[in-house]
This record gives C-alpha cells, structure tokens and sequence, in this order.
C-alpha cells in the first residue's frame, strides 16, 4: 500500500518525528544548534513544549477526512483510513 500511495504522503523538512532515520535525537540537536548561536550572539532563548498526545484522541474525523478530500487523497486510501 506505501508504495501505490507514497506520492500521497510528504511532510516539512523540519519535521523530525515519523520519518525513517530521523527522530528525537536530530530534533534535539536542531534545537541545541539554533540555541546556542542565539545565545552565541548575545540573546537570551526562551522555549516552550506542548504536550499534544491527547488532542488526537479529539480530532473530529468527518472535518479530516474532508480535508483530505480536498487534498484529493485517492478513494482507495481514504476507504482505507
């Protein structure tokens, strides 16, 4: 199924989770890496964190999969969803 619908899946460059070889640890290093040549410059850095583990238990489905559908997602996938 990847492989007939791979070019329905593509997501940002910085995005880190859920991509082959990629995970927290390079998240962590971007976020390192930008922090220190803020600071390295003079700066103060403030971070923040969300947890969003329960907002997918939330999501209305009828809203996602119209937005799909305007992505024009192949019927078969969505059947599948």
């Amino acid at each position: 199924m990847l492989d007939k619908f791979q070019t329905c899946f593509s997501s940002s460059e910085a995005q880190f989770g859920f991509k082959k070889g990629l995970g927290c640890r390079n998240a962590i290093y971007v976020a390192r890496t930008i922090v220190v040549k803020i600071i390295a410059g003079g700066n103060t850095v403030s971070i923040y964190a969300i947890d969003l583990t329960k907002s997918f238990d939330k999501v209305n489905h009828s809203s996602s999969f119209m937005k799909l559908m305007k992505r024009r997602i192949p019927l078969e996938l969505l059947e599948l969803l």
